[in-house]
């Protein structure tokens, strides 16, 4: 079952779909713009991510089980990837009807009505998405922070396409309102880029930025004792959990049993520093030279500890 702090922004997210979709759908119908149109598919779009990204967090809470052991948290990658997917999908869409409506020009409506109600679903998007991207920063869910950057976008879209129709009813030239309607796709597609290579990053395994790994080594660097040493540092991050392995080098002298109190105290004060973390680590004799020859990372660290003793004081 999903957490009620993730659930209930997503529950929010669904009817805020429902409602805008309802709204928009009724502007484009008053006033026959383009521009209102390319806004109402982009919320049929929110409506089917928020649905996916619901079922998403729903299987990615799921507990780890025998055939998937280290759990289910990458359906949030996942989801994100195929939200961006239905951006595109929609951006494409929304640029060939505008082509279209430049090459075969169709009168507008009044317009003021139409106006009135788009303002009033940028409203309820503006403020959902703000809960969503606010709850997705606190919960490290790249779902939320995906969904609320979409309807952010929404909103950005919607003044858009009421900047256009504004422009078309103080010049009078009809044609303004696809060629919004086209830099209007151009800003979704954009979106849609953003939230697929976000997503691409984390299915790949990609490392815990910059940041904090450099919070990583100064914590287990802090707490290693004399004569010890680490390597082999692995990373990835899957929704909200942190996976973090490495290779703990210590006197072959030492005992199993305070090796494993320093392998424990080691993972405990990681934990601490940072959020989700699932530490593994992997303990061998300081002394062997095979304990510093067993990783495919070995070549990479002995480069980097090179460049670093290269670089100038």
């Amino acid at each position: 079952m999903v957490n009620a702090h993730l659930r209930y922004p997503i529950y929010l997210s669904i009817a805020a779909a429902v409602v805008t979709l309802m709204l928009k759908s009724a502007a484009y119908l008053l006033t026959n713009s383009v521009g209102l149109l390319s806004d109402a598919a982009e919320s049929l779009v929110n409506l089917v991510a928020a649905l996916f990204a619901y079922f998403a967090l729903r299987y990615a809470a799921k507990p780890a089980d025998r055939e998937h052991p280290y759990g289910h948290e990458k359906m949030e990658f996942f989801s994100s990837g195929l939200e961006g997917g239905l951006i595109l999908v929609a951006a494409l869409v929304i640029a060939a009807y505008a082509v279209r409506r430049l090459i075969w020009p169709e009168p507008l409506e009044p317009l003021g009505t139409g106006m009135l109600v788009s303002v009033l679903a940028a409203a309820i998007n503006g403020a959902v998405g703000f809960v969503l991207l606010r709850a997705g920063r606190k919960h490290e869910s790249i779902v939320l922070e995906a969904d609320g950057w979409h309807l952010m976008t929404d909103v950005w879209t919607s003044g858009a396409v009421l900047l256009g129709l504004g422009l078309v009813l103080w010049t009078g030239h009809a044609w303004l309102d696809p060629v919004l309607a086209l830099l209007v796709s151009a800003n979704i597609l954009w979106t849609a880029w953003g939230l697929v290579s976000r997503s691409f990053q984390g299915l790949i395994d990609h490392a815990l930025p910059d940041s904090e790994l450099a919070t990583l080594r100064a914590c287990v660097e802090a707490n290693l004792p004399p004569g010890a040493a680490y390597h082999a540092l692995r990373t990835r991050r899957a929704g909200a959990v942190r996976f973090i392995e490495f290779h703990l080098l210590v006197s072959g002298s030492t005992t199993v049993g305070r090796a494993h109190e320093l392998a424990h105290r080691i993972g405990d004060a990681v934990k601490a520093v940072l959020h989700g973390a699932e530490v593994t680590i992997h303990i061998e004799p300081i002394e062997e030279k095979a304990s510093w020859e067993d990783s495919r990372l070995a070549p990479l660290e002995e480069a980097e500890r090179q460049a670093q003793a290269a670089k100038p004081e």
